[in-house]
């Protein structure tokens, strides 16, 4: 496989994935963050299908079901998702706001994106937007400037690595799976 190094001052990993894509040919580009270790190789191909399969979804991603116990961490990024299937908002809080019981399920955010290959380096040429730099968030970046953000829903989110306790429950997860 091929592989790049790029810049150190390209601020996010849409802007370095698009760094990468500006010499290559594909017009479907899957990005899977580096926190993500345990992607299941089935979410990337449903990513790829559906790019392959809906020319007119400019960026995807997926969402899963979110624990109880992830509404209050930061770490896991949560989603709103409008009836069309595209992404409202994306937060590090607690959405949506449980006033009512029932209605919408709370959504946690897998890190892996879909890109048309155009969208992403769209994407990468516009600044860095205000939500975007207040949570710390690429997508929002997206969302603020009228790109569409198809969320295709899965089952379970698998576990990410976000702290040093996340990190050892990978590691522990990996040995397990070596030892197998």
């Amino acid at each position: 496989g091929a592989w790049e190094l790029t810049p150190s001052e390209l601020a996010s990993g849409s802007d370095r994935i698009a760094w990468a894509a500006r010499s290559w040919e594909a017009d479907g580009i899957i990005n899977v963050q580096g926190d993500e270790p345990l992607i299941e190789p089935a979410m990337v191909e449903r990513l790829a299908r559906h790019l392959a399969e809906r020319p007119e979804d400019p960026m995807l991603t997926l969402a899963c079901p979110a624990e109880p116990e992830a509404l209050a961490d930061p770490n896991t990024v949560k989603v709103v998702v409008g009836l069309s299937g595209h992404a409202l908002y994306f937060s590090r809080a607690g959405i949506p706001y449980p006033r009512q019981p029932g209605g919408a399920t709370p959504l946690a955010h897998v890190g892996i994106y879909g890109y048309r290959r155009r969208t992403l380096l769209r994407l990468a040429a516009l600044p860095p937007s205000p939500l975007e730099r207040r949570e710390s968030l690429e997508q929002l970046r997206a969302l603020e400037h009228g790109i569409p953000i198809r969320v295709l829903l899965g089952d379970a989110a698998p576990p990410g690595v976000d702290t040093a306790a996340d990190l050892a429950r990978v590691e522990e997860i990996l040995a397990g799976a070596a030892d197998s």
